[in-house]
């Protein structure tokens, strides 16, 4: 009986009732802060702007620019000695890293940069921002210490692999 009335459910709905769920509690969650900005004043506007510019810098500067770097790194890797080329590929953990410490630095910059002094003591009640730039090298230097780390083990299982 289960199985028949999720069978139909899938067929009228397209998907399980979990997609449904998960669906539904992405737009609750999203409800909030729209509503915040709609009954703000004035902040939609602001709101667009910023979006429409991000969306054209991201399209125009941020993709030409990681493509190319992504190229360029392929483009090293390829005159890697023969055995470090064949074993894992070494580009995702160099990427995972890259891809989450940029993204925190664009989060934090204005901290980082500590140009929001004035406005993150107003709302945070603290005043140290100068220790924003170090968290972040560390974090960075961790990110790319694990990523090593776990390149390191997939090269030593892929050699006993194939030696055994």
């Amino acid at each position: 009986m289960r199985s028949a009335l999720q069978g139909r459910f899938r067929r009228r709905y397209g998907s399980g009732p979990l997609h449904l769920v998960a669906h539904l509690a992405g737009f609750a969650i999203i409800a909030l802060p729209l509503d915040r900005i709609f009954t703000g004043g004035g902040g939609v506007t602001g709101l667009l702007v910023w979006y429409l510019a991000l969306v054209i810098a991201h399209d125009l500067v941020f993709v030409p620019a990681y493509t190319g770097l992504d190229r360029l790194f392929r483009a090293a890797t390829a005159q890697l000695p023969l055995p470090i080329r064949t074993g894992p590929p070494v580009i995702n953990h160099v990427r995972a890293p890259v891809v989450v410490s940029a993204l925190l630095f664009i989060v934090y910059l204005p901290l980082i940069s500590q140009r929001s002094d004035g406005p993150y003591v107003a709302m945070s009640g603290h005043h140290l921002t100068h220790y924003y730039l170090r968290n972040w090298l560390l974090i960075t230097a961790v990110l790319f210490l694990g990523s090593g780390l776990i390149y390191a083990v997939r090269v030593v299982r892929a050699r006993a692999r194939t030696a055994g």
